[in-house]
């Protein structure tokens, strides 16, 4: 049979199929507008009259074949890579495609896996997504989405917590992975905080609270998918934080940008913390507003140069003898003066080494691991389409990878011995 592929016409179960070639039938207009059709005309159902039919009765134990046609009216095939039939998978490669999604791995990555033991697969990565469809609805058993979530939630031992609106529609989801929230309640210290977007299909910002060990490595403490960035969407965030956090303990610094609505919630429901603003995103703000007010770029250097003196100053008596000195040598210079007293010294509290230094850090003075979490996470998302469902399972596998890798660097450290010379 080769040059053709045949397909399953009609059916009776145990008493009648009829196999046609796969070229057999009418191309049927769908109701689409005449140009709609234009544009996607071309079928390759050409009526090929190819036909056997096979009946069983119940009460005979053997199938009688009827030969309608042997005949075609195409030319038979010699590469068989057009014909969707054969497209299909074994249940092996079916496994193995279950198994290597749930690993976060590309349909492209799959498909060079699985060519490995068929060099012959005539499929392309597209032909990955039907069974990846077909694996997440057998995995739903009927359930709305979101009551398979947080039912998965519950039953994985996450701590959790959700928000709807008058209509029933969700507006925030905070979970905390059980491993995240070990790491959580032992380096309860030091946060950040930061949005990442283009990670759902819902276009929810989701925030990301990031810990700090005591390797000084960074890891997920939890995840808030919110509607907005309103001061209201974080103080809930943070309430239902503070609970993962346990009764009476409130970190000593959360770092974040220059996000109003997040700060004023830290000061709502973390009085006693530290609010840093990352001195490098202040940096980035400035270059954005400032550097086209100065021609020459050595004047620019310069500018950033004495800026940086400025937030460097140790004590506050050097901070207003700099600021000072900052003020007359920019004078002529009135929309960055402007930008900087407007924008960034009501908060020099919040980034000046003369009150910052006040605050145990541990030397975080940046969201950059913010920047290489959010950056991390979205290698596992792969793509900003994904239902919350999808994206928990891919955070579920970036978390349960950090925490080994903390997990082991602890047990090297213990087993690790001094030299002495």
């Amino acid at each position: 049979m080769q040059g053709f592929a045949t397909v399953i016409r009609r059916s009776k179960t145990n008493t009648y199929v009829a196999i046609g070639c796969d070229r057999g039938g009418d191309y049927r207009a769908s109701k689409t507008s005449l140009d709609e059709r234009k544009k996607n005309s071309g079928s390759r159902l050409i009526n090929c009259p190819f036909e056997v039919k096979g009946r069983k009765k119940k009460c005979e134990e053997f199938w009688k074949l009827e030969i309608k046609s042997l005949l075609h009216n195409h030319e038979l095939s010699n590469d068989m890579c057009g014909h969707p039939s054969c497209h299909q998978f074994s249940q092996e490669e079916i496994l193995r495609i279950k198994e290597m999604s749930k690993a976060g791995i590309p349909p492209r990555q799959i498909l060079s896996s699985l060519r490995q033991g068929n060099p012959h697969l005539q499929v392309v990565s597209r032909n990955i997504y039907n069974p990846r469809a077909k694996i997440v609805k057998e995995s739903l058993a009927g359930r709305p989405v979101i009551q398979a979530l947080l039912e998965e939630l519950g039953e994985g031992g996450f701590t959790y917590n959700i928000e709807y609106d008058h209509e029933g529609h969700l507006t925030h989801l905070i979970f905390a992975h059980p491993l995240s929230i070990e790491l959580t309640k032992s380096y309860p210290y030091v946060f950040v905080m930061d949005c990442t977007y283009k990670t759902n299909k819902y276009k929810m910002p989701l925030l990301d609270i990031i810990g700090v060990s005591s390797f000084n490595t960074s890891f997920y403490s939890c995840f808030v998918f919110m509607q907005n960035e309103k001061e209201e969407d974080y103080v809930w965030a943070l309430k239902m934080f503070s609970k993962i956090l346990g009764v009476d303990i409130h970190p000593m610094v959360i770092i974040t940008d220059r996000e109003l609505a997040l700060m004023n919630a830290i000061r709502i429901v973390f009085p006693s913390t530290s609010n840093l603003l990352c001195v490098w995103h202040i940096e980035k703000n400035i270059l954005a507003n400032c550097k086209a007010h100065f021609e020459e770029e050595v004047d620019w250097i310069d500018f950033i140069s004495t800026w940086t003196i400025l937030i460097q100053s140790p004590n506050e008596t050097s901070f207003n003898e700099a600021w000072s000195r900052f003020e007359v040598k920019y004078e002529e210079k009135k929309f960055v003066l402007k930008y900087i007293l407007g924008t960034w010294l009501p908060y020099k509290e919040k980034f000046v080494r003369a009150w910052s230094e006040k605050v145990t850090h541990f030397g975080n003075r940046v969201t950059s691991r913010a920047e290489g979490a959010h950056a991390t996470l979205k290698k596992y998302l792969q793509v900003s389409t994904g239902g919350l469902r999808e994206v928990k399972e891919k955070i579920c596998l970036a978390i349960e990878n950090q925490f080994q890798e903390i997990k082991t660097q602890l047990s090297s450290e213990k087993v690790r011995v001094s030299h002495k010379f």
